[in-house]
């Protein structure tokens, strides 16, 4: 079975990423395209995944605040091509992939997870396991 199937990227996949990440973060940080939802939003550049032919990536973006996520969704995937020919001249690359905008919703999983481990019955739980571990050791 090959890495790929095993969804691990290669080193060059995880490069060009990285690469692609800062010149994204760049471009949103200057703030030079006409579309005045992107100019005005504050975008942070999470991660870009690059497919292994590096033809495609997919760029996970979150608005400063996750103020108005879906409006600098659908500006930032009407950009694209923009944003494409930008990096065909800030990277080098044989091709500049093309780019695909998705919300980075892991923030937002890391924060319910919390939530969920801080509730007062599975703190309960967490507190009584601890408990029971603390008296068996006792007895051996």
């Amino acid at each position: 079975m090959s890495k790929q199937r095993n969804r691990e990227h290669s080193q060059r996949q995880l490069r060009v990423g990285e690469e692609l990440r800062h010149s994204l973060a760049e471009l949103l940080e200057r703030g030079d395209m006409r579309d005045p939802v992107l100019r005005e939003a504050r975008i942070t550049v999470t991660v870009v995944d690059v497919s292994p032919d590096l033809r495609n990536a997919v760029a996970f973006i979150v608005p400063l605040g996750g103020e108005h996520a879906d409006e600098v969704l659908a500006a930032a995937r009407r950009a694209a091509p923009y944003f494409r020919n930008r990096l065909a001249r800030m990277i080098d690359l044989r091709f500049a992939p093309e780019i695909r905008f998705e919300l980075d919703r892991s923030f937002d999983h890391a924060a319910k997870i919390d939530k969920l481990l801080h509730d007062p019955e599975v703190v309960r739980d967490l507190e009584a396991d601890d408990d029971k571990a603390a008296d068996d050791r006792s007895r051996e």
